[in-house]
């Protein structure tokens, strides 16, 4: 497993890149791909798909994959981020606006900081930090401040408020996941990753069952999008960009990491912008540039973080 001391600045700088990027063109993926395959079915094959394959390579590596205490923490750090968490995601967008399940599930960094109870003493302290994590927030509600104001103003049903209730407690499940994950993992970072995504994907399976979603789903109505779209998320957004986040959650501090749930959004609309002629108001804008600022400001804190620590060693060895 890579540590921080022996971690590559250009690998953590790609892989961040992948998650930034690739995770920004899910939602739009997601919701075609659950047009014509039920959500908790989808979510099935992604995983249990993606897992697999991981798995196979790491056998083919001659990794040890059955060793149970390592699979037992990554079950359960699966099933949190990927059952629970991503589960919310897929389940939200049959209902909601894909921009306000982005604004929901952007709340991941503020959960990252109230739960990584280890990391209080830093976080608090660090007035990047808490800056950073609050104003992304209010940026990425000005992004989306003309779809948020649609989608609340319009008829609000049960099954709606089931959605934004089951996205709270996923953003909450997929921050704690992912904590639970960087504190108790143990072994290779791959061998992790590979079970974390099978056990979520297996558990995907008898919650389609218990919603009867098998009961109107036919093979031959799925179109070729929609398998594109599941192809896209299990090769780029599970076993690329899912891999890289497992990654730099061993080697970055998680407050860091959780900047994605900020980034993310801005690479959607940017895409809508370039590729589907979609506008941007002076608002919008504006939130653009604070989202960014937000990312900067918690970047230079862990940066300035890992400087001084860097120092305090060099320090400590020359006085030895």
């Amino acid at each position: 497993m890579a540590t921080k001391k022996n971690t590559s600045a250009a690998m953590v700088i790609i892989a961040f890149a992948i998650v930034y990027l690739v995770w920004g063109s899910t939602y739009f993926f997601i919701q075609q791909a659950i047009q014509h395959i039920p959500a908790l079915l989808m979510g099935f094959f992604r995983f249990t798909t993606a897992g697999l394959l991981l798995l196979v390579w790491c056998a083919i590596k001659g990794e040890n994959i059955w060793q149970w205490n390592q699979i037992k923490h990554a079950a359960i750090g699966g099933i949190l981020m990927l059952f629970v968490g991503n589960g919310a995601v897929i389940w939200a967008e049959q209902t909601l606006p894909s921009s306000l399940v982005a604004v929901l599930v952007s709340a991941a960094p503020l959960w990252f900081v109230l739960l990584d109870k280890q990391k209080w003493n830093v976080n608090f302290k660090s007035r990047e930090t808490v800056i950073g994590i609050i104003i992304g927030f209010i940026g990425i509600v000005m992004l989306f401040s003309e779809s948020i104001g649609t989608a609340l103003s319009a008829n609000t049903g049960l099954f709606q408020i089931i959605s934004l209730i089951l996205l709270i407690i996923g953003s909450i499940s997929w921050s704690g996941g992912s904590l639970y994950a960087k504190y108790k993992s143990t072994g290779s970072t791959t061998v992790n990753t590979a079970w974390q995504m099978f056990a979520a994907g297996i558990v995907f399976l008898p919650g389609s069952f218990l919603t009867h979603e098998l009961n109107d789903f036919h093979w031959q109505a799925v179109t070729a999008g929609s398998w594109m779209s599941l192809a896209y998320l299990i090769l780029f957004g599970s076993l690329a960009a899912y891999s890289a986040y497992v990654w730099l959650l061993q080697v970055r501090p998680a407050t860091q990491v959780s900047t994605y749930a900020y980034v993310n959004p801005v690479v959607a609309v940017l895409l809508g912008v370039f590729f589907a002629g979609e506008k941007l108001n002076v608002l919008q804008l504006a939130g653009l540039a604070i989202i960014l600022l937000s990312v900067l400001l918690i970047n230079i804190s862990k940066y300035r973080k890992q400087q001084k620590a860097q120092t305090n060693t060099s320090a400590k060895k020359m006085a030895a």
